[in-house]
């Protein structure tokens, strides 16, 4: 899956709720089924700076895609990196650089986090686009 579909289905699976209190407890519930990373990765070089919960971002390249595991402290946290794995995971280094994260806006969640869970947010993704740029560079030196 592209990830402009990607990003189209989370879009539509937020136009599924009226209201925040409800998109909230959705995004609360897409937390609750992040998958774990694995224990070995929540070391502190994975840590996402700018967050005010503890964040931890792993990605592995095999050489053509990325694939991105993450957990968190914070239930609204794990959401938010459930829905940015979801988008980027499985895809390649230029695929990632060239995306936008205007769904982030559509489903209303840049307007609607704190100030602090916005920057952390706003962390993460710079983190996931951070590996790819090291992988697109890595994989044109290869």
């Amino acid at each position: 899956m592209k990830i402009e579909e990607s990003t189209s289905a989370i879009v539509d699976e937020f136009g599924n709720f009226d209201d925040w209190i409800d998109k909230y407890n959705y995004l609360i519930e897409l937390g609750k089924s992040l998958p774990l990373i694995d224990e070995k990765h929540k070391v502190e070089s994975n840590l996402i700076q700018g967050c005010q919960s503890r964040v931890w971002l792993h990605a592995e390249f095999d050489g053509t895609n990325i694939n991105f595991t993450a957990d968190s402290d914070a239930v609204i946290t794990k959401g938010i990196a459930n829905l940015l794995i979801r988008t980027f995971s499985g895809h390649t280094p230029q695929e990632i650089m060239d995306s936008s994260t205007e769904f982030l806006n559509e489903i209303g969640l840049t307007e609607h986090l704190s100030p602090t869970r916005s920057n952390g947010m706003l962390s993460m993704i710079k983190q996931i686009k951070m590996y790819a740029l090291a992988f697109k560079t890595k994989q044109s030196m290869s």
